[in-house]
């Protein structure tokens, strides 16, 4: 299946105009659903190189950054104090995304250099923005590796290097796991062209991941009519809860 999208790909490069290096990108699907079974997916992202010009000696590289929505953390420390672990310090961090994923053709360090990192905010650190943190917190950037570090072990932050697969400098592929904990939202997906570590072209759209079915009426019931959803709660708390008493009555009769 993937060598036959390839393969259209470049019958679409041969019939375009060709002018500066560009990307021509496409997503085995642009819209998750998010369901009452829903346990993650995929997404195969792919694409190809456009240009004008014949292939330089300096090779191109690729870069694919996948964003959830962003939004602000408050990240805690806990210490332990007199045997009880307490709140010693928090940090609020202004804008973390909800899920990040960055793939790329070869080592970050030799395909992407800082300056490009800092300007475009591909790598996960520099995609989390934390503009200050309280004085009496002196070692602030200790907190926001830590929530990465957090995000790393859900699934929620991937660094994949290495995982786009380039062929002839030209077909690009590569697949992005999306676990089944996402935040409903845009996720803008951007695709950089690199040539000795310098952004030379880019490419943006986005994933669009919904709520649908018995999951969009209960967060719509939750948020536009809360005290609706809790008295619904309530009566099904009640109701599983005399089912279950009235089970092992049963049981215990037979």
């Amino acid at each position: 299946m993937m060598r036959v999208i390839l393969a259209l790909f470049a019958l679409m490069l041969a019939s375009a105009p060709l002018r500066a290096e560009e990307v021509v990108m496409g997503l085995s699907q642009n819209r998750v659903s998010i369901t009452a079974n829903f346990d993650g997916s995929e997404i195969l992202i792919f694409g190809a190189v456009k240009r004008e010009k014949p292939l330089m000696a300096d090779p191109l590289e690729v870069v694919i950054a996948v964003a959830g929505p962003s939004e602000p953390v408050t990240v805690r420390r806990k210490d332990r104090r007199a045997g009880i672990w307490v709140n010693n310090a928090a940090v609020e961090i202004d804008a973390a995304p909800s899920f990040y994923a960055v793939a790329s053709s070869g080592p970050l360090a030799q395909v992407l250099r800082d300056t490009e990192d800092l300007r475009h905010k591909i790598t996960i650190p520099r995609a989390i923005r934390s503009v200050g943190a309280p004085a009496e917190v002196g070692d602030s950037q200790k907190f926001t590796e830590a929530l990465i570090r957090i995000r790393e072990k859900a699934a929620l932050y991937q660094t994949l290097e290495g995982a786009v697969e380039f062929r002839e400098q030209t077909l690009f592929n590569t697949s992005i796991a999306l676990p089944a904990n996402l935040t409903e939202g845009a996720y803008a997906t951007r695709i950089f062209l690199t040539r000795g570590g310098e952004v030379v072209a880019q490419y943006e759209t986005a994933i669009e991941v919904d709520k649908v079915g018995l999951e969009r009426f209960l967060y719509t019931l939750s948020r536009e009519q809360p005290l609706v959803y809790g008295l619904m709660s309530l009566a099904i708390a009640i109701f599983a809860g005399w089912g279950a008493s009235a089970g092992f009555t049963l049981l215990r009769q037979s």
